[in-house]
């Protein structure tokens, strides 16, 4: 059994939007030990080469990938080993998918923050499973919900008691290959009192763009991300690859790891700005 690690306290500390702003990055996917732990210790050296807090986020299961020729992962079992291992030999918070409630208490051994998968965002026993565990619950919002759809999903949490819910924006899904991003959402999720997060890759998804599997376009990342930390939220969520073009999920939408230290400087900057001002209220 892991034990809680003191240097992640600063994750029960988010409990609204005013904090610098946090970061959960790292591939789609857990490709391999190898890879993954590569991409973790260049995630981490960066995070204190710039300062800011590192969330690491991969997947053991895509369950949802648009055919099944499309690579789902390495599974539970190898999964925990490998996420343990980011955990404890570089000190990394973890977060990763849950899909079903008979998963929630192994993953719970492991992962810091468990996350629900958009497209599972309204399942009822998934979610009172998840806050039973009294674990940080990262809820993405669904590309087919309202915010109030979500804040009504966030509440089946909150009546386990469990009231560590971050909720994340992703965009909308209409129906033409594509995601919109409705920025008056963040406003919207921001006055429900909870931490609210961006999706800045997903956001920029096509939905089975290729055919057989999600493309994407990832020159819109910066701009979307921008946007939205100006809007005043708690953290910033991308998936982050060394190389793209040969990623086994989500390649086209992630961000290359030799581009991602300009962005994050811009990013953390412009917060710095953001929660620095009051904001001028206009009614």
């Amino acid at each position: 059994m892991l034990v809680e690690n003191k240097n992640f306290s600063f994750l029960k500390e988010i409990r609204g939007n005013e904090k610098p702003l946090i970061f959960i990055l790292g591939p789609c996917v857990i490709e391999s030990e190898s890879h993954t732990l590569k991409m973790a210790e260049s995630l981490k050296k960066l995070s204190e080469k710039l300062n800011f807090k590192l969330i690491f986020k991969s997947s053991f299961d895509k369950a949802n990938r648009t055919s099944l020729s499309g690579f789902r992962g390495v599974g539970l079992a190898t999964g925990k080993k490998i996420l343990s291992k980011v955990k404890n030999e570089l000190d990394l918070p973890i977060i990763t998918d849950v899909h079903e409630s008979s998963q929630v208490e192994e993953i719970s051994s492991f992962a810091d923050i468990l996350q629900i998968p958009a497209f599972l965002c309204r399942q009822t026993d998934l979610l009172l499973a998840v806050g039973k565990s009294g674990k940080i619950v990262h809820l993405k919002k669904g590309q087919f919900v309202t915010c109030g759809a979500i804040e009504k999903a966030a509440k089946k949490i909150e009546s386990t008691g469990n009231k560590n819910i971050w909720l994340c924006e992703r965009g909308y899904a209409f129906g033409y290959g594509d995601l919109i991003v409705d920025f008056r959402n963040f406003t919207t999720m921001k006055s429900f009192g909870r931490p609210v997060t961006f999706d800045a890759t997903h956001s920029v998804q096509k939905p089975s763009g290729l055919g057989d599997a999600s493309g994407g376009d990832r020159s819109f990342v910066a701009d979307l991300a921008i946007s939205a930390v100006s809007a005043g939220i708690a953290g910033i969520f991308m998936e982050v690859h060394d190389n793209p073009e040969k990623a086994l999920c989500d390649g086209p939408n992630s961000i290359r790891l030799s581009q991602l230290e300009d962005l994050i400087k811009y990013l953390m900057e412009l917060d710095a700005f953001v929660k620095s001002k009051k904001r001028p209220e206009i009614y």
